[in-house]
C-alpha cells in the first residue's frame, strides 16, 4: 500500500499547497503554474508557467542540510554578500547566513491569478560579524509573473549595515546561447580581475561555463535573458536595488564544487538583484529589497 508523505496547507479549486511530511519542501500546484520552495533557507527551488521549461536551475546534487546552502533556485544572500569586508580569513563563509536558516510559514493564499506564500524568520546574534537582533519577511508571488519581496527589520537600538542580493540561478540552453543587451549601458566591476570598466558597446554571448565570469553591474535597469535555442526571454526588474551581479563560475571552478553536477555550469546564468555596498539599516526600521520576473516565448518565423 502506497501512503501519501504529503501533508495538504491549503486547497481551493485553484490549487493546492502541500508539504513533504518528511522534509521542509512546499510543492505549489496550481492551474497556471507550479512551483517548490524550501523553508529551509526560505528559498524558492522551482516556478514553472504552464507550457514553460522550469525557469530556475536547481543541482542535481544540491545540498539540503543544515549548515549548507542550497545549490539553485534563489539563495538569499544576507546580511553580507560575497565575503565579509571584516573576515579576511573567510571563516564566516559567502553570502550570510540568512540561507541557512530555517523559515516559517507566515500565510498562504490562493487566488486565480496564483498563489502568494509568506516567510518569516527571526534570529539574534547570529554572527560576530553582524549581531543585530533583525527579522526577514518574504512575500513571494507565483503566477504568470513571480514576484519577490525581501523586508529587512532591524530589532536593536542602533544601526546597522548590510549588503544583500536575490541569487536568482536562471535556467537556459547553455550560457553561450544568452544575450543580455541592456547591461551594456552600466558600468561594472569585474570581480576576477579586479578592474572597474567603463559600459561595453556590444554583449552578444557572454562566454560562461567556458569561460568564468563574475561582474557587478551598477544599474537596476530592467533585464532581458535572451535564450536563442529555447526561444524564449527572461525579464527581470527590480525595486531597491543599485546592482545586477551577473555570475558563472565557468567550467573549471565548477568541476571543483562538490554540489554542481557535471556539466551543471553549462545550464544556468546567474543574475542577481543587490546591493553589493553597505546600506544603513537604522534601529527600529526597516527595508526592503525586490524583484519582478516574467517569461516571454519568441514569436514563430514561421510564414
Amino acid at each position: 500500500m502506497m501512503v501519501n508523505n504529503m501533508n495538504s496547507i491549503v486547497k481551493n479549486k485553484y490549487g493546492q499547497v502541500q508539504q513533504l511530511s518528511t522534509s521542509s519542501l512546499l510543492i505549489i500546484d496550481h492551474e497556471i503554474m507550479q512551483a517548490k520552495v524550501s523553508l529551509y533557507g526560505g528559498q524558492v527551488l522551482s516556478w514553472n508557467p504552464l507550457g514553460e521549461r522550469d525557469v530556475f536551475w536547481l543541482s542535481d546534487i544540491a545540498f539540503n542540510e543544515q549548515g549548507k546552502a542550497i545549490r539553485g533556485g534563489i539563495p538569499i544572500c544576507w546580511p553580507w554578500f560575497g565575503k565579509h569586508p571584516n573576515d579576511k580569513d573567510n571563516t564566516a563563509g559567502n553570502h550570510g547566513f540568512a540561507r541557512c536558516q530555517l523559515w516559517q510559514i507566515g500565510n498562504i493564499d490562493i487566488t486565480e491569478q496564483g498563489v502568494e506564500v509568506v516567510l518569516s524568520w527571526q534570529g539574534k546574534n547570529m554572527s560576530a560579524l553582524w549581531s543585530a537582533d533583525c527579522s526577514l519577511k518574504q512575500v513571494l508571488f507565483f503566477g504568470k509573473t513571480f514576484t519577490q519581496t525581501l523586508i529587512m527589520t532591524n530589532l536593536s537600538k542602533k544601526g546597522v549595515y548590510y549588503t544583500g542580493a536575490l541569487h536568482s540561478y536562471l535556467a537556459v540552453s547553455a550560457p553561450v546561447n544568452t544575450t543580455l543587451t541592456q547591461l551594456t549601458k552600466a558600468p561594472f566591476e569585474d570581480s576576477l580581475t579586479g578592474n572597474a570598466c567603463k559600459p561595453e558597446e556590444v554583449i552578444t554571448s557572454l562566454a560562461n561555463g567556458i569561460d568564468a565570469i563574475d561582474r557587478i553591474y551598477h544599474s537596476n535597469d530592467v533585464i532581458d535573458v535572451v535564450d536563442n535555442v529555447w526561444q524564449r526571454t527572461i525579464t527581470l526588474s527590480t525595486t531597491d536595488t543599485k546592482q545586477w551581479v551577473f555570475w558563472n563560475p565557468g567550467a573549471e571552478l565548477a568541476s571543483q564544487m562538490i554540489d554542481i553536477h557535471d556539466s551543471g555550469e553549462q545550464e544556468f546564468v546567474c543574475l542577481e538583484a543587490a546591493n553589493t555596498q553597505k546600506q544603513l539599516l537604522e534601529a527600529g526600521k526597516s527595508l526592503s529589497m525586490a524583484q519582478s520576473i516574467t517569461v516571454t516565448k519568441h514569436a514563430s518565423q514561421c510564414g
